[in-house]
């Protein structure tokens, strides 16, 4: 079955468009949840120095999620879409950046001098973010910003349920509190809005643009999957 067939068979089932990306990312998510990452945030058993280069690799991510987020909104089509956007980017470079902030000058995770640089997946998710909000049409850009908000959401509440029976061992453990915030409600929320968006957008879309809003999840989703990876499995940029 051709991808055009076997997604217009999805949009039928489902009805929802926002479905359909959910179904295209299958394996790319069943391979994110098989994270040895993921595993050992969870559970509480993440060498700290480890956990120390996500937070200062999330905190990168951030500034620049912030940025594309906000062209979004610069480019939505009615205020109510503007305003989310606008409020997401608002949300990211202030209060999520603050919270990273608090933990890397904390005390409670290894002490580093060194000025973090970004990684080859953080760079490349940043940008190719940006550049898709700064120059693709509205529905394209909305497809590329999701993923961070709906597989944080979905992987964030499976790592939470570890994550309490973590701080019910261990209440003073140094990130394991962190963790349990992926559970929010306001934020489950927000991924709600999100979608609403997009499924919105889709129907205002052309052809042409759903099948690139499609692409442009596919590859922020591969993003998200390298992201988190390289955590753990660092890649380290040619010497200068």
């Amino acid at each position: 079955m051709n991808s055009s067939v076997h997604d217009a068979a999805v949009v039928g089932r489902h009805t929802r468009f926002t479905d359909l990306l959910w179904d295209r990312t299958t394996v790319l998510r069943d391979a994110i949840d098989e994270l040895e990452f993921l595993r050992r945030l969870g559970d509480g058993t993440l060498p700290l120095d480890v956990f120390r280069t996500y937070i200062e690799q999330d905190f990168l991510y951030l500034t620049g999620y912030a940025k594309a987020l906000s062209l979004v909104a610069a480019h939505a089509p009615d205020p109510v879409a503007a305003g989310f956007w606008a409020n997401s980017a608002a949300t990211a470079a202030t209060v999520e950046a603050s919270l990273h902030q608090n933990l890397l000058s904390g005390g409670k995770l290894p002490a580093s001098d060194a000025q973090p640089q970004h990684s080859q997946a953080c760079l490349g998710y940043v940008s190719y973010l940006t550049a898709v909000a700064a120059t693709e049409p509205y529905p394209v850009a909305a497809a590329a910003v999701l993923p961070c908000f709906w597989i944080y959401a979905d992987v964030g509440r499976r790592l939470a349920a570890s994550a309490r029976e973590v701080l019910s061992a261990d209440p003073s453990h140094p990130y394991a509190q962190w963790v349990t915030t992926y559970d929010a409600e306001e934020f489950h929320a927000a991924v709600a809005t999100a979608r609403e968006l997009v499924d919105a957008a889709a129907d205002a879309a052309t052809e042409a643009q759903r099948e690139a809003m499609i692409e442009a999840f596919i590859v922020a989703s591969r993003y998200e999957l390298l992201f988190w990876d390289t955590a753990l499995n660092e890649q380290k940029w040619p010497k200068s």
